[in-house]
């Protein structure tokens, strides 16, 4: 019989990554949320396995003195699943993030390294960052959020930690005919705005009024957006430089996220004027215009990126700079039509999956003497660290910054040079 719905008390343990917390319960291994480690907890199961059990805390019987009121009344127990820690300190949210990432690069590549989670400005409760919002639309067409590892949508009138500009769409406060889901998105240096609509019929239904100026979009099955009303995205200002980046692409959400990001891969690549450098995963071109900055003419960038939209926009975005390049193409496969490129430095800000194996290799292929890899994953991180070690590059420093308060995620910059630089440098000559 099922053990789903089966309500037991445990000790929690110790943090564990994805925002649960782990105990035992008669030496089965149950992960929890909505608890901190060192609480008695009462706990609801919600899903079994043959090695496992997840529930969720409902009672809490003993509170760690990191325990909080959670800002948001749709964060708890069976609600919104956007949030993992609203219960926690800001302080204790950063403190179990970086337990997180070291735990993983313990496990999985055998480093042992303390990590501090860096809070990033503009945000000192943690609330109204998020420039980038998609909500769920229900049968009645009202926009909410999905519950933790559910389909099913909370209803909400509102989302904390989605920013002003956001907010200000009022989203939740209409209805949606024949919609899916709506993607909010909010420029955080300007006032663009856009709302990307996916409909459940071949014709979009007449639209709502918004409390706020908007562009229109609407996105087709397989991602494809097309332009229905304004802009076909945002524009964001990074140290100086404009980006126009389409609504449905990436950019990073925390609107000081771009800055600090970009500061910090500078800060460890050290590029200098005349060398090679690429941008793997170069999105909107971020980090591909700062290093075609720091390179300057008689240096070259390579930026690689696999969706056509994105690369549009970098061409656009840096189309200052003559020394950059920005290929449209899987990663993989463009490292291998570069097979005899020898870069400098190298830049790589993968989706959640990683870099992979072959992409990792062909990087250490090209003999950079820094690599700086940009990740929002740690254990993916962990794994393609692993396998810069077995290509002869080491880890030799690691930030985290606190990019995604309220939540479990965490923004990584991993720094690798070679074990054996010297070797790298005799071939190069030879």
């Amino acid at each position: 019989m099922t053990r789903v719905g089966n309500e037991f008390e445990l000790t929690v343990d110790d943090v564990a990554h994805g925002g649960w917390c782990v105990g035992r319960h008669n030496d089965q291994v149950v992960f929890v949320r909505h608890t901190l480690p060192g609480e008695r907890v009462r706990v609801r199961v919600t899903e079994e396995t043959t090695r496992f059990l997840r529930g969720d805390a409902v009672e809490v019987l003993s509170a760690s003195p990191d325990r909080v009121e959670a800002p948001c009344v749709f964060s708890g127990p069976g609600k919104c699943g956007g949030c993992d820690w609203q219960h926690a300190s800001l302080e204790a949210q950063r403190r179990l993030k970086g337990e997180v990432v070291a735990e993983q690069l313990r496990h999985i590549a055998g480093i042992e390294r303390a990590v501090v989670v860096e809070e990033l400005p503009g945000t000192p409760d943690g609330l109204g960052w998020r420039t980038r919002v998609r909500f769920s639309v229900d049968t009645d067409g009202h926009a909410g959020l999905r519950r933790h590892r559910s389909h099913d949508i909370e209803p909400v009138d509102r989302c904390l930690i989605a920013h002003p500009g956001v907010a200000e769409l009022g989203i939740t406060d209409v209805t949606w005919e024949d919609t899916k889901d709506v993607e909010a998105v909010a420029s955080s240096t300007c006032a663009d705005r856009a709302v990307v609509i996916t409909p459940t019929k071949a014709r979009l239904s007449t639209l709502p009024d918004l409390t706020a100026s908007s562009a229109v979009l609407r996105r087709f099955k397989g991602g494809r957006v097309q332009q229905v009303k304004g802009r076909r995205g945002v524009r964001e200002t990074v140290n100086g430089r404009e980006f126009r980046v389409s609504a449905g692409g990436f950019w990073q959400v925390h609107p000081a996220a771009g800055v600090t990001l970009t500061d910090a891969v500078l800060a460890a690549l050290e590029p200098k004027p005349g060398e090679t450098a690429m941008d793997l995963y170069c999105g909107a071109g971020l980090f591909t215009g700062a290093l075609g900055d720091a390179v300057g003419p008689e240096g070259r960038v390579m930026g690689v990126e696999s969706g056509a939209e994105a690369v549009r926009d970098a061409r656009y975005n840096l189309k200052d700079l003559e020394q950059v390049r920005v290929e449209q193409n899987d990663v993989a496969a463009q490292l291998r039509e570069w097979a005899d490129v020898r870069a400098d430095v190298v830049a790589l800000d993968p989706p959640r999956a990683g870099a992979g194996t072959k992409v990792v290799r062909s990087i250490a292929g090209t003999r950079p003497r820094k690599v700086a890899y940009v990740s929002c994953d740690p254990a993916t991180l962990a794994r393609d660290v692993a396998e810069f070690a077995r290509s002869g590059y080491k880890l030799v420093d690691l930030r985290a910054f606190d990019a995604f308060p309220m939540t479990h995620h965490v923004e990584c910059l991993a720094v690798l040079e070679p074990v054996n630089p010297a070797r790298r440098h005799r071939e190069d000559q030879g």
